[in-house]
């Protein structure tokens, strides 16, 4: 089993309080789970609404899958236009 975990670290320009920023959160995780097969969560920065922190993570059987999802997921995000990204993690693990 290989498991996929990818970290993206955001900067909001246009947030002045934490309502506008969970908007945008929600709206990112959203995407990531209605096009790809992922578990997702904020996972940093909860009370910084300038800043927000996304993980996520994958299974499959084929470390070269997982990778090229992960940089999938990197560029959907970053095409979405919602956020800066200022920061992005991956990490693949055998079990």
């Amino acid at each position: 089993m290989i498991v996929g975990v990818g970290v993206i670290t955001f900067r909001l320009h246009a947030c002045r309080s934490l309502k506008s920023k969970r908007k945008i959160v929600k709206s990112v995780i959203g995407k990531m789970r209605s096009h790809f097969n992922l578990s997702a969560a904020e996972t940093g920065a909860n009370d910084i609404y300038h800043r927000a922190e996304i993980g996520f993570a994958l299974v499959g059987n084929s470390a070269p899958l997982i990778n090229s999802k992960i940089d999938k997921i990197f560029n959907m995000v970053d095409d979405l236009g919602l956020a800066e990204i200022t920061d992005t993690e991956m990490e693949i693990i055998h079990i």
